[in-house]
């Protein structure tokens, strides 16, 4: 199978399916695959092992109810199916469960959990949901991340340490119960603006003001935040997801659909009876996937607009010998 420059232009679902296609008899894309495929796996324990750190820290501070029991998740083999395909089974599983008369989503909002290894859609899957939902269904649509929260108390931190003094970020004193505690006061989510005003979450204290949709790409994404953010998200994992909860829950409750992507141990506290998790019975595809990825961004750079079918053939295995090399020289 060829690949065309407009599919490989497309850099998305599309493109990977014809790349792992392409490369379906492959032993250096099989060799790229398995390599990206054990690093994604490894990746995801070793978050997830920090993540349960913060998780049981959070509950023996007493944050977090150790005894809650989320609704349960509906696992979705996403194995051979577009995300257009997967997105409409979650839309009609939403739907079902609303037409049973005992879920207030019909009539205000929903909250729709979408959980899964890395590699098994959930963004491209996200990102079909919106545009289904919005599109097709008339509903209004926001997607929420906790890495933002994470960002700006990781920002408040890190501007307590500058007004008191300390040599760099110091998170013995910094990240204190009672400081944390202050950073989180600090954070109101809610409508801002004039007239009816948008959603937005507001960070007010230590001299600051200023709302996360305007700051996201520019201070929260400073080098005092992105160098520390993982020490700060360790010990504010139970402040931020009760502060996620409240949020969505006022999202929802105001009529709006939320989608809600992120790891099971943190989406769990949110309320919700539409939660999905997105499966591979095949898990070699996950590294297939990856690695077509990787593939398709590195090829692109290399090819014109007018490129043939031939020459981007060419620029993919170009790029294919080159990272297969790259994962020879580490062995």
């Amino acid at each position: 199978m060829t690949v065309s420059l407009d599919t490989l232009k497309k850099q998305n679902a599309d493109t990977s399916n014809a790349l792992i296609e392409h490369w379906a008899e492959s032993p250096p894309f099989a060799k790229l695959a398995a390599y990206e495929g054990n690093l994604t796996t490894s990746r995801d324990q070793e978050d997830a092992e920090k993540l349960q750190k913060g998780i049981d820290f959070a509950k023996s501070k007493g944050v977090i109810d150790p005894d809650y029991v989320p609704e349960p998740y509906v696992k979705l083999d996403v194995l051979g199916q577009t995300p257009d395909a997967v997105a409409s089974k979650i839309i009609q599983q939403v739907k079902s469960a609303s037409a049973e008369g005992d879920d207030e989503a019909a009539s205000k909002g929903s909250v729709i959990v979408l959980c899964g290894l890395s590699g098994t859609g959930k963004g491209t899957t996200v990102s079909k949901l919106r545009e289904k939902l919005e599109g097709e269904e008339g509903k209004q649509v926001v997607t929420w991340s906790n890495g933002n929260i994470f960002r700006s108390v990781t920002y408040l931190a890190a501007t307590w340490c500058e007004q008191n003094g300390c040599d760099g970020f110091d998170a013995e004193k910094a990240l204190t119960k009672e400081n944390l505690a202050s950073y989180i006061s600090m954070l109101s989510f809610g409508k801002f603006g004039e007239g009816e005003g948008e959603y937005d979450t507001r960070i007010h204290g230590l001299g600051l003001d200023m709302y996360v949709s305007k700051v996201q790409n520019t201070e929260l994404k400073s080098p005092k935040v992105s160098k520390n953010i993982p020490t700060v998200a360790q010990v504010t994992q139970g402040e931020v997801i009760l502060f996620a909860a409240d949020a969505v829950k006022t999202l929802g409750d105001a009529g709006r659909v939320v989608l809600l992507e992120g790891r099971e141990q943190t989406v769990n506290y949110v309320r919700t009876p539409h939660r999905f998790t997105l499966m591979l019975s095949d898990e070699s595809l996950i590294g297939k996937r990856r690695a077509a990825q990787r593939l398709m961004a590195a090829a692109l750079p290399a090819l014109d607009d007018g490129a043939t079918e031939e020459a981007v053939g060419e620029a993919l295995e170009a790029s294919l010998t080159k990272l297969v090399a790259e994962i020879d020289e580490q062995s």
